[in-house]
């Protein structure tokens, strides 16, 4: 699987993509400039390399981005369980309730969960 991990500076830049997308590059310049206080040849490079990298795209100065925020922190969680847990999901769920009991209502709603992806998967 590609790693996409993204570093904490990186990860904040991402999450004003992900929340103002579609959006110019002009706009992700200043939203940049006010939030992180980037000059624009930072917002530039960063976005260079995270559209390098498969994330975003910035398409005649219209910045979107390739992977969703959800589909970005799926492939993250799948990638911890594959390296931690050599794939196993039932292993990092067991390590997990190891150090935080499950409520009833979450322990339901795994069930619910576990229920929807087996009918899908039939």
């Amino acid at each position: 699987m590609e790693e996409l991990k993204l570093g904490a500076v990186e990860a904040r830049f991402a999450d004003i993509i992900w929340a103002n997308e579609p959006l110019s590059s002009r706009a992700l310049v200043d939203l940049c400039q006010e939030r992180l206080e980037w000059k624009k040849s930072t917002t530039y490079t960063v976005l260079k390399k995270l559209c390098e990298r498969g994330l975003f795209q910035n398409e005649s100065g219209c910045v979107t981005s390739l992977i969703s925020k959800e589909e970005y922190f799926a492939r993250q969680s799948q990638q911890f369980v594959e390296e931690t847990f050599d794939g196993s999901l039932p292993a990092f769920i067991a390590a997990f309730t190891r150090r935080k009991a499950l409520s009833p209502e979450e322990a339901e709603e795994i069930r619910r969960l576990i229920d929807q992806m087996k009918e899908e998967s039939e």
